[in-house]
């Protein structure tokens, strides 16, 4: 059955990057750099970007500043890729506010984590998300990442809230390819499954995910736009090709609390500054050989 969120569901897929929220040592938003790393990105061939994601430190924005970036990225993308702006919160009546605003921006779908911290029960994640979707005419998609959250949204809350129209897509950030193959055969056919697990995305595809929301593509674009677009026309022979020389990236930009090693190894690749908010700081130098050796390994530095 036809929908109007068809079009966009076409448009959410392939490789799509968290893009980093670059700052100055002070830790003001860089909007210079940022411009820089959206277009550096959609050049690699990246399919879809990611505003204030997890690892844009959605977190430690203000929602003045939360709304600012969001409006930055879409007005200097200009249509080029779909923007999916990062409007999750454990405050529904906050998270309203924030996708309002990245709808009134001109996003293209509002990306809404489970609300972390207060632990709500599955009934009252349902009507978290019926809640936002009623508020706001925008495409919307659940972000299921229990290891950060500490709430899970269950199968069962999935299936009730895939019959919500405008609730287009998931983000499974879970990293098990059981759950994530249960959810695709469970609701495959009504919205699109998404992975947010660089290390199992690529075996994800392979049972109907529909693309990535990657950390690693802040640092690998085009390796992994081109993983992801083999993936999806099914040709997992060059996947694979692309995918081997990057693929130690997925652990390796987890050695501490993300996205500290992405940020260095972009400072490292003279893309961003030197800035990150508190309560994350600056990668620890125990750690910078790992970083410098992986990117070597990659052939993103010499």
């Amino acid at each position: 059955m036809s929908t109007a969120y068809d079009d966009i569901k076409t448009r959410l897929q392939g490789s799509m990057v968290a893009l980093v929220t670059p700052m100055h040592p002070d830790g003001t938003v860089d909007y210079k750099r940022l411009a820089d790393l959206i277009d550096w990105q959609i050049e690699q061939g990246t399919h879809c970007l990611v505003a204030v994601g997890t690892t844009g430190e959605s977190a430690t924005l203000s929602m003045q500043e939360h709304s600012d970036v969001i409006r930055f990225f879409v007005q200097h993308v200009k249509g080029r890729v779909p923007v999916i702006a990062g409007t999750g919160a454990n405050n529904t009546v906050e998270a309203i506010k924030l996708t309002q605003e990245a709808a009134d921006a001109g996003a293209d779908c509002a990306l809404l984590v489970a609300p972390y911290y207060n632990k709500p029960p599955q009934e009252g994640l349902y009507q978290h998300y019926k809640a936002i979707a009623e508020a706001v005419d925008i495409p919307q998609m659940l972000y299921n990442v229990p290891g950060r959250t500490v709430v899970d949204i269950s199968q069962e809350t999935v299936e009730r809230l895939a019959d919500i129209d405008n609730i287009i897509a998931i983000k499974d950030a879970t990293g098990s390819l059981a759950r994530g193959e249960q959810l695709i055969k469970a609701v495959g056919d009504r919205m699109l499954v998404l992975s947010g697990d660089d290390n199992t995305a690529l075996e994800l595809m392979k049972v109907g995910a529909k693309g990535n929301i990657s950390v690693t593509a802040n640092i690998a674009p085009k390796a992994m736009s081109e993983t992801f677009a083999a993936a999806l026309r099914g040709d997992y022979e060059a996947a694979h090709a692309a995918h081997d020389v990057i693929k130690h990236l997925h652990h390796d930009l987890f050695i501490d609390s993300s996205p500290m090693p992405t940020k260095y190894a972009l400072y490292k690749m003279g893309k961003i500054d030197k800035g990150i908010r508190l309560p994350l700081v600056w990668l620890a130098e125990e750690h910078y050989a790992t970083i410098d050796n992986a990117l070597v390994q990659a052939k993103i530095i010499e």
